[in-house]
């Protein structure tokens, strides 16, 4: 039985070490007494964001709409609703302000993922783990596997359908699984220091 989750691992039976790792593929998302107070100028391994071509295309078309048309539609509605008057009780006007303080931060949001996007190939389906892959493991001592994507979990905005659990190549998991293939066994060290092993059941490119 595979179980899939935005949590993370949530084997019965398995160490629950999943709470633990930086899962996603940006400095932010490390445990927080691990943060370090120096603000991040330029992309390193742990902030680089793993995306395909096409993902990375979509998001570029997604900022320039929010950068031009929506952000003009939105002024436009805003404009129009003030010049009906008060606006205290102007439930457009509110309306419209909730809307661009909205799309003003998403577009903030993608400015930061696409400064930081690493673009490549869609992986081949050789069966071996990259990035851009969605990995099945079993982890030693558990009954059950669990299946997770090897990349960014900003792919998955692309497609709110998609309830799958997402591990950055740089984490521990992820750095111990990459170049292993289906019944390989991977052990990498969690930040408790203690030894996990998993074994790589299978890996295929993501559909995104």
């Amino acid at each position: 039985m595979v179980r899939r989750g935005p949590g993370g691992l949530g084997l019965a039976g398995a160490p629950r070490v999943a709470s633990s790792f930086p899962i996603f593929g940006h400095v932010n998302s490390c445990p927080a007494h691990t943060r370090g107070a120096q603000p991040v100028t330029q992309p390193t391994a742990e902030s680089v964001i793993w995306l395909t071509q096409e993902a990375y295309e979509r998001l570029a078309a997604e900022l320039e709409h929010l950068r031009g048309p929506a952000r003009a539609e939105i002024s436009r509605r805003i404009a129009d609703a003030r010049e009906e008057g008060d606006l205290r009780e102007n439930g457009g006007y509110h309306a419209a302000r909730e809307e661009q303080s909205k799309s003003e931060a998403r577009l903030l949001q993608l400015e930061d993922m696409l400064s930081r996007a690493q673009v490549g190939e869609t992986p081949s389906n050789n069966g071996i783990v990259e990035a851009g892959m969605e990995v099945t493991v079993k982890f030693e001592g558990a009954s059950d596997s669990e299946t997770f994507l090897l990349g960014a979990r900003e792919v998955l905005a692309l497609d709110d359908s998609v309830d799958v659990s997402v591990y950055s190549p740089q984490s521990p998991l992820g750095s111990a699984i990459v170049g292993k293939q289906p019944g390989d066994t991977a052990t990498f060290t969690a930040p408790n220091d203690r030894l996990v092993s998993v074994e790589i059941i299978s890996a295929k490119p993501f559909a995104s």
